[in-house]
């Protein structure tokens, strides 16, 4: 994708606060904050949430020595209370977040201020993203999510933000949600619930859909790179899993209706993901386990998405049946055919006039 010439800011341009949680990520955390800094949109502050570090991240990003940068320390929280201390100590009109170890493409910032600009009633504007490995490199698929028309249920069973480093918000949204507790000691205002060490984003997303009148819509282009890191947060799969239904639980106090209609059909979509994440991390008992799982759960998974539910199916069995060998050389020629697939269809969606609503989710 050609690079937009960086266009001249102006006083009148919104502030944007770019919130990046930092817990022991030394190791990546100079790429993250670089591809900050190199964003064609200037009018940045960029707060720095050190959630308990204890190697050397903190310095790395000290070390840069911009004025826009701001270290804020705190006792650890995780990731939503890292969030939500960026966001307290904040002062844009505009939120974005972005992971330590995530990182983003240098017009970014500005292609999502010109999204909101030109679009009042869009609050959570959000891009697709590529995939890289541990070491940065491309793996050549992508996050495909839907861009348009996108509701609760949507939300709820196919999250198309997929990733917190790829959407941006306005304030507005996030003060339409705000609760008070008292978890640490005192009241405060939280925005994504710290009590969820992992799935904060989605309930996060869920909320503001059931609760708000604000609108999400995507971007075509991949601005986000999105690290497949195996010993990440969401490396774990039962407890991802359990997180998950925590969302739904909570949910069901607020909205049992919608519930009661969308749960099954979510768990299902929510099961499937994780046999997928289950199968990149080459276990194929928990994999095949939690495809039946999810056909259990809602059987019409069969129907809804065929074509990416039977390859889900059909790829967990191969990796119990099949010698190690033959199946990497399987999944190396199916990677290069949807990568192949998926870059043609951003180049088509990019195109003046043309639709770029979608038809999936969050997951390659």
């Amino acid at each position: 994708m050609p690079r937009s010439e960086p266009h001249p800011q102006t006083d009148a341009q919104p502030l944007v606060s770019v919130v990046m949680p930092l817990y022991n990520a030394a190791r990546t955390v100079a790429a993250s904050l670089e591809s900050v800094l190199a964003q064609t949109y200037t009018k940045l502050e960029i707060l720095v949430v050190d959630d308990g570090s204890t190697d050397e991240g903190v310095a790395i990003c000290r070390s840069y020595g911009d004025s826009r940068i701001q270290i804020v320390p705190q006792q650890n929280r995780g990731l939503a209370g890292a969030r939500n201390t960026g966001i307290r100590h904040s002062s844009g009109a505009i939120l974005a977040f972005l992971d330590s170890d995530d990182l983003w493409l240098p017009e970014k910032i500005e292609r999502h201020v010109q999204h909101l600009e030109a679009n009042p009633s869009v609050g959570v504007s959000y891009s697709r993203s590529a995939f890289i490995d541990d070491q940065g490199q491309p793996l050549g698929i992508y996050q495909m999510p839907q861009l348009n028309a996108i509701t609760p249920e949507l939300i709820f069973c196919r999250n198309p933000i997929g990733n917190g480093s790829a959407v941006v918000i306005r304030r507005e949204v996030l003060e339409a949600i705000r609760f008070q507790a008292n978890l640490y000691g005192e009241p405060e205002d939280f925005y994504f619930d710290d009590s969820f060490r992992q799935s904060e984003d989605i309930e996060c997303w869920l909320r503001i859909a059931l609760q708000t009148n604000w609108r999400f819509e995507g971007l075509p282009e991949a601005l986000t790179l999105y690290r497949v890191n195996a010993g990440g947060l969401s490396a774990n799969l039962e407890q991802q899993y359990a997180a998950w239904e925590r969302v739904l639980t909570k949910t069901s106090i607020s909205h049992p209706r919608f519930i009661a209609r969308w749960g099954p059909r979510a768990r299902a979509y929510q099961l499937r993901y994780l046999a997928r994440r289950a199968i990149r991390q080459r276990q194929p008992a928990l994999a095949v386990q939690l495809m039946h799982q999810a056909l259990a759960s809602h059987v019409r998974i069969l129907l809804e998405e065929p074509r990416r539910t039977l390859i889900s199916l059909g790829a967990a069995y191969l990796l119990w049946l099949l010698p190690d060998w033959l199946y990497r050389r399987m999944e190396s020629s199916m990677i290069r055919l949807t990568g192949s697939s998926q870059e043609r269809r951003m180049r088509q969606d990019a195109r003046p006039g043309d639709s770029a609503t979608g038809a999936g989710g969050a997951e390659p």
